[in-house]
């Protein structure tokens, strides 16, 4: 079995500009998400890593190494979402811009592309899970530490636990806080902390 302790990286200033989108934007953490890195760190501190992953973004690398005191493995399919045109906006500036593309969004993420131009939530899926399926392929079982972005996080666990891919922005990853879930050999998933602090 395969523990997976999955964080959203530290605060950003476009986290504390009325959440501005980031996406592919490759912007640092500020000095509230570097101590926010520290604090997960003191958190998770008993746990022995058998390997720690991050998306390739300086945001969620710096806050998986602070996190783990170890090797960062970067992993281009845990990159955050292409948002198209919503990059560096936020959601009132271009809700206001085109409410059509947030409205078809909404509706149905997993077929229509974030921001118009972006990823659709079918692609991000598919390359998060096959991520995950890699891992389960090179090991048994172990401790892994999984530093991502709040988009595909969300997205990812809608999926695994069954739930239309509309539903994503129901639950929210808060700032380096973990949630973990356990994959079977069998593929069998099960959620069993959310934002949790143990």
């Amino acid at each position: 079995m395969l523990n997976i302790y999955l964080i959203r990286h530290g605060e950003t200033a476009w986290n504390a500009d009325n959440n501005r989108y980031c996406g592919r934007t490759d912007i640092p953490l500020t000095e509230k998400g570097l101590k926010q890195a520290e604090t997960l760190r003191q958190q998770l501190v008993s746990i022995k890593w058998d390997a720690v992953f991050s998306s390739p973004l300086q945001r969620a690398h710096t806050t998986a190494q602070i996190a783990s005191g170890a090797t960062v493995i970067k992993d281009d399919r845990l990159i955050e979402a292409d948002f198209g045109m919503w990059e560096g906006k936020t959601k009132e500036e271009f809700v206001a811009e085109n409410a059509q593309l947030w409205t078809s969004w909404m509706n149905d993420p997993a077929n229509n592309r974030a921001g118009g131009t972006g990823e659709t939530g079918a692609q991000i899926v598919q390359r998060v899970d096959d991520f995950f399926q890699s891992l389960q392929t090179q090991y048994s079982s172990g401790n892994f530490l999984v530093a991502a972005h709040n988009g595909v996080n969300r997205l990812y666990l809608s999926h695994k636990l069954g739930m239309p891919l509309s539903n994503y922005r129901r639950f929210f990853m808060e700032n380096a806080l973990p949630s973990m879930f356990t994959l079977e050999p069998d593929g069998e998933f099960v959620l069993r902390h959310l934002n949790s602090k143990f």
